[in-house]
C-alpha cells in the first residue's frame, strides 16, 4: 500500500471512529461488518485446492517443501448506488468525503461543460417518444472494512488476504462526474449501442440493463435492478485496468503478502574454522486474485445486498423473475434510493514454505 493510499485510509478511519449518529437509510461500518460475518457461511466457499511447491534451502542443502493451496471469496468491496450527489449511504464514507465529492463534481461539470450538477437521481419519465423510466444514480466502490480476513489471514494456512485496502474508494462517481453523466467516451464501445451486449440477464429473453455504457443512466421501470446494474457497472471499471474513467484499478496478476525472505547467520567452530551453519527465515502467502467481474458470472464475483434489506447469501444480478409472483426487486427497492452491496471475489493462496516458488497444482477447479 503506498503511503498517500495508507494516509488516506487512515483519514477516513477516523471519520469512522467519530461519525455521529446515523439517520434511518444509511449503514455504518459496525453494521456492514456484522452483517457480512453473518453471510460468512453463504458467502465464503472455502475448500482446499491443491498444493503449492517449494524450494527450501539452508547449510546442508536443498528439499522441497509442500503447503496447502486453499480457495475462498472474499468481501473485496462495498459498491453504493445512490441517489444524491455526496450523500453515500456508508455513514463513514459520506462523512469522509462527501464534501470532496462535491466539489470535484461541481468544479469538473462547470469548468468543462458550464452547467451547474443539478439534482440528479431522480425518474424521468419522458413521452412516447422518449426514454421512460430514465434513471440516474451516483456509485462507489470502497474498499471493504474487513477486506483482510488479513489479520487473520496473517496468522493461517487457510485465509487469504484481499488485495484491497480497507476504507479505500477506488471509485467515485463524483471524480469521474463527465464520463458517468455525459457518456463519454463510453459511447464508443460496441457494448454500448450493440443489443444483447453485455447484458445483465439472459437476453433477449429478459434483461436488467446493460453493462455499458457505464454511466450512472439506465432505463429500467424496477428502481432496484437499476441500482444493481449501475453497481455492476462500478464494479466492471475498478477490476479492470486502462479504462476511460478515473478511478483507481485493482491490481491484476498474483501477488506476495508479507513477504519475509532473508538469511540467519550461525557461526560455529570447526576444527578451528569457522562455519556458518545459515537457515532460512521466510514468511508470507502467495495469492492469486481473481480477475475481471463479469454479469452472471459467480465465478467472477457475487453480490450481498446490505441495503435496504439485508440479506445473509450472495447472488449474482441478472436473475429472471419472468414466471415469479413477484419482481425481483419486491422488497428491495429503498424509499429514499439509496442502495449498497458487498461485492465478494474468489481468492486462491498458499503460504510460503520455502525461499523460491516452483509451482501450484490443482486437485480441484475453484471456483467450483
Amino acid at each position: 500500500m503506498t503511503q498517500p493510499r495508507r494516509a488516506r485510509a487512515i483519514g477516513i478511519t477516523l471519520c469512522v471512529l467519530l461519525a455521529p449518529p446515523v439517520p434511518a437509510g444509511v449503514i455504518t461500518t459496525d453494521q456492514i461488518t456484522i452483517r457480512t460475518v453473518e453471510a460468512l457461511p453463504a458467502c465464503l466457499h472455502w475448500m482446499p485446492v491443491g498444493l503449492c511447491f517449494w524450494l527450501h534451502c539452508s547449510w546442508k542443502g536443498c528439499t522441497i517443501k509442500t503447503s496447502v493451496k486453499v480457495g475462498h471469496y472474499n468481501p473485496d468491496l462495498v459498491v453504493s448506488a445512490y441517489n444524491t450527489l455526496a450523500e453515500n449511504p456508508w455513514q463513514a464514507i459520506q462523512d469522509g468525503l462527501g464534501e470532496l465529492q462535491q466539489q470535484a463534481a461541481e468544479r469538473l461539470l462547470a469548468s468543462d461543460t458550464g452547467t451547474a450538477v443539478g439534482s440528479a437521481g431522480n425518474r424521468t419519465e419522458g413521452t412516447t417518444l422518449d426514454h421512460r423510466n430514465l434513471v440516474f444514480r451516483e456509485a462507489d466502490a470502497v474498499g471493504h472494512p474487513v477486506a483482510t480476513l488479513s489479520g487473520l489471514a496473517s496468522t493461517t494456512d487457510l485465509l487469504c488476504p484481499s488485495q484491497t485496502e480497507p476504507f479505500f474508494p477506488y471509485f467515485q462517481s463524483a471524480f469521474d462526474a463527465l464520463a458517468w453523466r455525459l457518456d463519454v467516451p463510453e459511447g464508443l464501445y460496441p457494448a454500448s449501442w450493440l443489443p444483447g451486449a453485455r447484458e445483465v440477464g439472459d437476453w433477449p429473453l429478459h434483461t436488467w440493463g446493460s453493462v455499458h455504457p457505464r454511466t450512472g443512466w439506465i432505463t429500467q421501470t424496477d428502481e432496484a435492478k437499476a441500482a444493481a446494474v449501475i453497481a455492476q457497472r462500478a464494479g466492471d471499471i475498478v477490476t479492470r485496468s486502462s479504462q476511460p474513467h478515473v478511478y483507481t484499478a485493482l491490481a491484476e496478476g498474483a501477488f506476495w503478502h508479507n513477504d519475509i525472505t532473508e538469511i540467519i547467520d550461525d557461526w560455529v567452530g570447526d576444527e578451528g574454522n569457522a562455519l556458518n551453519q545459515w537457515t532460512p527465515r521466510f514468511s508470507g502467502i502467495k495469492v492469486w486474485p481473481p480477475g475481471p467481474l463479469f454479469e452472471t458470472d459467480r465465478k467472477t464475483g457475487t453480490w450481498q445486498m446490505l441495503l435496504p434489506r439485508q440479506e445473509h447469501s450472495c447472488q449474482v444480478f441478472g436473475t429472471s423473475d419472468i414466471a415469479a409472483s413477484s419482481s425481483w426487486g419486491g422488497g428491495r427497492v429503498a424509499a429514499d434510493g439509496d442502495y449498497a452491496w458487498n461485492l465478494w471475489r474468489p481468492y486462491q493462496c498458499c503460504r510460503r514454505a520455502g525461499q523460491t516458488f516452483l509451482h501450484s497444482i490443482d486437485f480441484f477447479s475453484y471456483p467450483p
